[in-house]
């Protein structure tokens, strides 16, 4: 299953740039991976409205919560249902247009915390590398 992140936003700082390409690079062996950044949301909107057969996660604050052994569940239930793929939808800093929000099929809260669109990019990098980690059965996650 191809997983996209698409997000409002260039990433400038360098520290962020680096942490989210030490998780991409882990996470490409276990699957596709394809990071877009947008300009807008016009764009933003354009692009999850050619999304396809990938589902939409739009990541916001008022969408389901889960723990890290939870979202691994989700991830394996979607990848056995024969999901083309999941695009994960980062907005920024005003969050995300309705558009995308009626256009997701999952709502996903990465926790209660406010935080800046960039640093959830990072977060949910992490968090899908663990996720996959725990479904294959490897060491990274701790229990």
């Amino acid at each position: 299953m191809k997983f996209t992140i698409l997000a409002v936003g260039k990433l400038r700082d360098a520290w962020l740039v680096e942490g989210c390409e030490e998780y991409a690079k882990r996470l490409r062996p276990k699957t596709p991976l394809e990071l877009v950044e947008v300009k807008d949301d016009a764009e933003l909107v354009k692009r999850v409205a050619a999304a396809g057969r990938s589902r939409v996660w739009a990541l916001d604050e008022k969408g389901r919560q889960w723990t890290s052994v939870e979202l691994a569940a989700e991830l394996e239930r979607n990848m056995n249902a024969g999901e083309a793929g999941i695009t994960f939808v980062i907005g920024g800093a005003d969050g995300l247009p309705d558009e995308v929000r009626r256009r997701a099929q999952v709502t996903w809260s990465l926790g209660k915390l406010t935080l800046p669109h960039r640093i959830a990019r990072l977060i949910l990098l992490e968090q899908l590398y663990r996720g996959l980690s725990i479904v294959r059965g490897e060491p990274y996650h701790r229990p």
